[in-house]
């Protein structure tokens, strides 16, 4: 059954969630888990967003396909008193390449792709101003592709999708992620 929010992703009566693609989920998982963890993340799930409607099942197969649509994201739960959706957004437009097209470094595909799937119309208006600053700060030549649009429609990722590099230490991350300290060349 199709949600707009992970039946599985912890809330609290007062968190937010935002939705978030860069890439391959485990890399934006990871660092968005090492940058929030005990500063106002109440949890993080890896999922698929924003493909086709009424596909049936949503499977990683299906996903990598490309035929239905479907682009690897982040579901992210937080505190809005400990933590503002800008800050999160300003990592996020560091932690991957919004400026490429379907893909991040080798990993090629509509799954991809950069987006920010928000929840509410200040996150739409926040998601907008934030790209227009990591745009000026971070990637002045090569323009920012990153969609930025409503959720529509979410599935959680398959259980051995969760906390990949939590489960897999030995795993030292993606490196088409990491945490951009100067501006694009």
């Amino acid at each position: 059954m199709s949600s707009t929010i992970s039946s599985s992703l912890k809330i609290t009566p007062t968190s937010e969630i935002i939705t978030l693609a860069g890439g391959c989920f485990w890399g934006v998982e990871r660092l968005i888990t090492k940058q929030f963890q005990g500063q106002g993340l109440v949890d993080i799930k890896c999922g698929y967003a924003n493909g086709k409607l009424d596909v049936g099942e949503v499977t990683y197969q299906k996903v990598c396909s490309g035929s239905i649509n479907f682009v690897e994201v982040v579901q992210v739960s937080y505190e809005p008193s400990e933590i503002q959706v800008e800050e999160i957004l300003d990592i996020f437009f560091r932690i991957h390449d919004p400026t490429t097209v379907d893909s991040q470094g080798k990993d090629v595909g509509i799954q991809y792709r950069s987006a920010i799937f928000t929840h509410s119309n200040d996150q739409l208006k926040a998601a907008l101003v934030a790209k227009e600053k990591a745009q000026n700060k971070w990637y002045p030549n090569h323009k920012i592709v990153t969609i930025i649009e409503p959720i529509k429609v979410y599935y959680d990722a398959e259980e051995y999708h969760q906390r990949y590099f939590a489960v897999h230490p030995e795993k030292k991350g993606c490196p088409n992620h990491y945490l951009r300290q100067t501006v694009k060349a």
